[in-house]
């Protein structure tokens, strides 16, 4: 879950009718406001999204320590650091793909996927909530991200649902390379996940993520990188390659979960564009975030903990990658 500032401003939109999987009437979508004009479509579901809510309801948060978002629960990865160990190292890669790949469409690729949060973050609060150097201005290192009411972390999420991106691309030839595997006792911060795929040179970077929204507020949405210019940041170079992996991410992920767009964010588009997130900010390479769905929403949640569901998620992302990559 990633929190949202107040007053970001919402993209203009233009509708064309289009094919989307059986059962959901759907449209191609353009964001032409936030692309200076461009054109990108984006497959996605109709308004009339699962949970009834209109498209035009803003986002409820709820209220929770760090980032607005629940403490998440859970038990630590095995072979994790003891609490208190020293971090690693800055934008070292956990869990690096060094591994033989076999031969396949993406040989010679890099990927990062970046499971979002960890799952020892509530155990570090000062070091989690200290603030870095986000290009525009300053933010938590990292936050301890949302759960469902039943306390299915979104950390334990994000990382089971990487490791199935990762097994999809890596059968087609790709390296991935993961921001932390859950080794670390917390984080790492937002600056170093960026760094991360920079020092990769990553073809392309996917943060994985489910939101903490209200009840009723439903679906997945793709956060693309705004223009940003200031500090450290610098997205111009970025901004257009990112908004192309996001909607191919978002296209594949209608068709292989069969899930709507967000019915609460991005105005049914499945596209959401913000100027405030570090780890968007800071990357050279092109990238995007997903909230695969609202874990605080009794459907979403029973999507998010069901393995079946994860599979075709991560089938979705690992699609859209390989089509971005491709094109």
């Amino acid at each position: 879950m990633t929190r949202r500032p107040g007053g970001i401003r919402r993209p203009v939109v233009v509708a064309v009718a289009a094919l989307v999987p059986a059962g959901l009437a759907g449209w191609l979508l353009w964001d032409a406001e936030a692309d200076g004009g461009k054109k990108a479509p984006v497959a996605a579901a109709s308004s009339a999204s699962p949970g009834g809510s209109p498209s035009s309801q803003a986002p409820s948060r709820q209220p929770s320590p760090s980032d607005g978002k629940p403490s998440a629960s859970g038990p630590s990865a095995p072979g994790s650091p003891a609490p208190g160990s020293p971090a690693p190292p800055s934008a070292s890669p956990a869990a690096a793909d060094d591994g033989p790949l076999p031969d396949g469409p993406l040989k010679g690729k890099v990927v990062l996927v970046d499971p979002g949060h960890n799952i020892r973050n509530s155990e570090h609060t000062t070091e989690i909530n200290r603030s870095v150097d986000i290009g525009t201005g300053r933010k938590e290192c990292d936050t301890t991200g949302t759960s469902t009411d039943a306390g299915y972390a979104e950390a334990t999420f994000s990382l089971d649902v990487a490791h199935r991106i990762r097994t999809l691309l890596r059968a087609q030839g790709a390296k991935v390379v993961f921001t932390h595997d859950g080794e670390r006792p917390y984080g790492p911060c937002v600056d170093e996940r960026a760094a991360i795929g920079n020092q990769a040179h990553a073809d392309a970077a996917v943060s994985v993520h489910a939101d903490g929204s209200a009840v009723g507020n439903r679906g997945f949405h793709v956060i693309l990188p705004a223009s940003v210019k200031g500090g450290r940041a610098d997205t111009s170079p970025i901004v257009g390659p990112s908004k192309d992996l996001g909607v191919r991410i978002a296209g594949h992920f209608v068709r292989s979960t069969g899930s709507a767009p967000s019915n609460y964010i991005g105005g049914g588009t499945g596209l959401d564009t913000r100027g405030d997130l570090g780890g968007l900010n800071l990357s050279t390479v092109p990238k995007v975030f997903i909230e695969c769905g609202n874990m605080r929403d009794p459907q979403d949640a029973a999507l998010l903990t069901d393995g079946a569901w994860r599979q075709k998620a991560a089938q979705g992302i690992a699609d859209g990658i390989t089509d971005f990559l491709d094109g």
